[in-house]
């Protein structure tokens, strides 16, 4: 059930294939943009900041969608036949996974128009990976309070920023230490854990919370 929810996903997102090219155009038109106010003079600093800058918006404008659809008769035929945390879990195992991907497009667009400040990509991967896994987490989240109230777009962006930052500052913390090319054996490991602690309390409060939301 957990793969056919999945695979739903994907095919309910992928019908309308105006939306994958609406988010490329956006990536790579503000990237572009951005290599031509700075014109190449982009310190290491600014560069990983404007990249998780580029990267939390585009990760609000697909996530932010993922329960504002599930309304009227295809949010009952979902409570009808699906269990609430399989359905939570598997709404973030699809936005991580379309989110990673979005910013392996990011980080090329980043290298083609400006150029690749990351000196260790092991690590930036890795990062990469933990962020997409946290922002899915509790955007999604966020996504399912906002349509349970009614909300629309503009509100789930409200929710989600105060929650969203604290995890953003450390994701910027670990990806500085990728971008100076500091290696592993050099890496302070404790903003690491942090994020990865940040992680697994997103998806435990998101396992834990969601089926109440489910029934209401």
């Amino acid at each position: 059930m957990f793969l056919a929810l999945i695979k739903k996903e994907f095919l309910l997102e992928f019908r309308q294939k105006s939306t994958l090219g609406g988010v490329m155009v956006y990536l790579a038109g503000t990237i572009f943009v951005s290599a031509l106010c700075f014109k190449g003079r982009m310190d290491k600093p600014t560069w990983n900041a404007l990249f998780w800058v580029i990267t939390l918006f585009t990760s609000v404008t697909i996530s932010g969608k993922s329960f504002l659809k599930e309304a009227g008769g295809q949010g009952l035929f979902n409570y009808l036949h699906y269990p609430a945390r399989h359905f939570i879990i598997a709404k973030i195992a699809y936005n991580m996974a379309f989110m990673f991907v979005l910013s392996l497009i990011t980080f090329f667009f980043y290298a083609l128009f400006i150029k690749n400040e990351v000196e260790n990509m092991s690590l930036f991967f890795v990062v990469l990976l933990l962020a997409s896994t946290g922002l899915a987490g509790i955007l999604s989240l966020m996504s399912a309070i906002s349509a349970r109230a009614n909300g629309n777009f503009a509100m789930m962006s409200i929710l989600s920023f105060p929650v969203v930052m604290p995890l953003i500052m450390v994701i910027i913390r670990v990806s500085k230490q990728a971008v100076d090319g500091i290696e592993w054996a050099a890496i302070g490991f404790d903003f690491i854990i942090i994020l990865i602690a940040l992680n697994v309390l997103t998806l435990a409060l998101s396992f834990l919370l969601f089926p109440y939301l489910w029934r209401d």
